[in-house]
């Protein structure tokens, strides 16, 4: 038999019931990450900027839509320097690589 849930009192903003889902089920770091979509623009700078999109994560791998494969040939010879620059912006040594794939940005 299932147990029914009592009302709530007052409504409740989406955005807190995602963050507390996001709290149970993902790690601390994995919320601090999510401070690269806010820092992305400013550490890579306008041109990779307008070339990229960071899209996801799966652990400390970052992965990142790009145009096309011209810009992932390129961005793969400033990897470690991106994310340098990205862990020194969070403070913290949060990302470990970054995977480029085409996609949407």
């Amino acid at each position: 038999m299932t147990r029914k849930r009592e009302p709530l009192k007052k409504p409740v903003h989406i955005a807190d019931v995602l963050k507390n889902a996001l709290t149970a089920y993902r790690a601390e770091g994995d919320t601090e990450l999510m401070k690269v979509w806010s820092l992305w623009k400013g550490v890579v700078g306008h041109g990779i900027a307008e070339n990229t999109r960071a899209s996801a994560f799966k652990g400390n791998l970052l992965i990142v839509h790009v145009s096309s494969s011209a810009w992932i040939h390129h961005l793969h010879f400033l990897k470690q320097e991106l994310i340098s620059k990205l862990n020194d912006a969070l403070g913290k040594d949060l990302v470990g690589d970054i995977k480029f794939k085409i996609g949407p940005l």
